[in-house]
């Protein structure tokens, strides 16, 4: 009897646990910041092609696409401040690093970076969606300090669309950026991410 009513609590703590929040709920007048560089932009389609576009179809809300063609992390750790001082989203996808691995920054710069962009939406009270970036090698996974800040930080976290889709040659539009359908699939994702975690 006793190690039945040990399986039931195990399996309710195991359930509650499973479902708790991660984000809080996304109402009708909330705003997504999608921040990054080309992937975010766009790069290989039309503007109401990009992720941020068709995400913003699929959650019927505002999403800013705030994505940089070419721009590094410590670029983009500047214009991240720059933008809080002015706005107040209430969530914000990061997807950025890219760039600096294709540059050979070193891993701990370009962790550092994203940790303090991190810190400055912690600061501001906004919750984040971290998308990892696979390393520069052939059919590679992310990149391993993605996953480090994401357990680190305690965020959502996808550690597999990106170099999914970059291995995939149907959804590409060049070597680095991906097509119409890709970047639907990298939508879809983060809508996923976003209903899973609470904030739909």
């Amino acid at each position: 009897m006793l190690i039945r009513i040990q399986i039931i609590f195990l399996a309710l703590v195991l359930l509650f646990g499973c479902s708790e929040n991660q984000l809080p709920k996304l109402y009708d007048d909330a705003t997504i910041l999608a921040f990054g560089d080309s992937l975010t932009m766009g790069v290989g389609v039309k503007s109401d092609q990009s992720y941020p576009s068709i995400l913003s179809e699929l959650t019927n809300l505002q999403v800013i696409n705030s994505g940089i063609s070419g721009e590094v992390t410590s670029e983009g750790l500047i214009r991240l401040q720059k933008i809080l001082e002015t706005q107040q989203p209430d969530l914000i996808i990061l997807l950025e690093g890219g760039n600096d691995i294709l540059r050979n920054h070193s891993f701990s710069e370009i962790k550092n970076n994203l940790a303090r962009m991190i810190l400055l939406a912690k600061k501001n009270n906004i919750p984040i969606i971290l998308i990892g970036v696979p390393q520069k090698k052939l059919f590679s996974d992310v990149a391993p300090f993605y996953r480090e800040l994401a357990e680190e930080f305690d965020l959502v976290f996808d550690d597999e669309i990106i170099a999914d889709l970059m291995r995939d040659k149907s959804m590409k539009s060049d070597s680095v950026h991906f097509n119409q359908l890709g970047y639907k699939k990298l939508a879809e994702r983060v809508y996923q991410l976003i209903g899973a975690n609470g904030g739909l």
